[in-house]
């Protein structure tokens, strides 16, 4: 190998890389489990807050705010998400320089919807958030199933990339990284995906045709667009067109936050 052709193929990796942690970055804090957290300026002081969309079942889910002394209180309105229930009103303590409160566990899947509102000495309140904020609930996934699912899914996009930039290029290596691209969705994606799944909802398949879990339905499109790429370079010898093809799915399906229309519990059928 000549050392522009080793020149090419490090700038090509970095590129890889430097794409599949900018999409995991964007998926993560564009997706529905991830907190809302930020500042406030209320009375004159800065109140910090972090708002949890996710918890394991089991534990209850602790709401803090981070206020500068103890002229604030703050009331937590919440109720089970898809319920017949009335708004439920909780105080927050102060516990360690904090305002803290929690919402109680449920069953995987289930989700409460709720709100924080903040007053000071005077009664003058403010919401911390211009609408709700929902909490899913979920089962414990072990690490030993969770961790390899994750760096799969990771080498995934990363070859996914790295393969359409080598397609592109016209290396003699995009037959090997187009069977690795494959080879890792089918590992992370519909052998150890469904397995978190399991763990974490109870259900090893929420997608299409049997619900509307876009993680699921994401994963399936990509895995099949890389399978007719496989098949198309066997056949044909070349398949760049479908290799390319099959990279732009793949980013594209990995944007889609993760958990979008995921599993969730309807409490008003549960209660009739």
């Amino acid at each position: 190998m000549s050392n522009n052709t080793k020149l090419q193929a490090t700038l090509l990796w970095v590129l890889a890389i430097i794409v599949t942690l900018s999409s995991v970055v964007y998926q993560r804090k564009t997706g529905p489990t991830y907190p809302v957290s930020g500042e406030l300026e209320f009375d004159g002081k800065t109140i910090s807050y972090h708002l949890m969309r996710s918890q394991d079942t089991g534990k209850n889910a602790p709401i803090e705010l981070g206020v500068p002394d103890a002229g604030f209180h703050a009331i937590l309105k919440w109720k089970r998400f898809k319920s017949h229930d009335e708004w439920r009103m909780t105080p927050f303590m102060m516990e360690d320089g904090k305002l803290i409160a929690s919402l109680p566990s449920q069953p995987p899947a289930g989700k409460i919807i709720y709100e924080v509102s903040l007053a000071n000495q005077r009664g003058e309140s403010i919401a911390l958030t211009e609408e709700p904020v929902i909490i899913r609930f979920k089962g414990s996934v072990p690490a030993a199933v969770l961790i390899p699912h994750i760096l799969f899914m990771f080498a995934a996009m990363l070859m996914a990339t790295r393969t359409g930039l080598a397609s592109y290029v016209e290396s003699p290596s995009t037959l090997r990284y187009t069977f690795l691209t494959g080879l890792f969705l089918l590992l992370g994606g519909l052998i150890l995906g469904p397995i978190v799944q399991k763990y974490a909802f109870d259900a090893y398949w929420t997608g299409w045709p049997w619900g509307t879990d876009l993680t699921d339905n994401k994963t399936a499109v990509a895995f099949i667009a890389w399978a007719l790429a496989i098949w198309r370079q066997k056949k044909m010898g070349t398949a760049k067109a479908w290799i390319i093809s099959a990279a732009v799915i793949t980013l594209a399906v990995y944007l889609i936050p993760h958990s979008a229309f995921g599993s969730e519990l309807d409490y008003t059928q549960t209660e009739q």
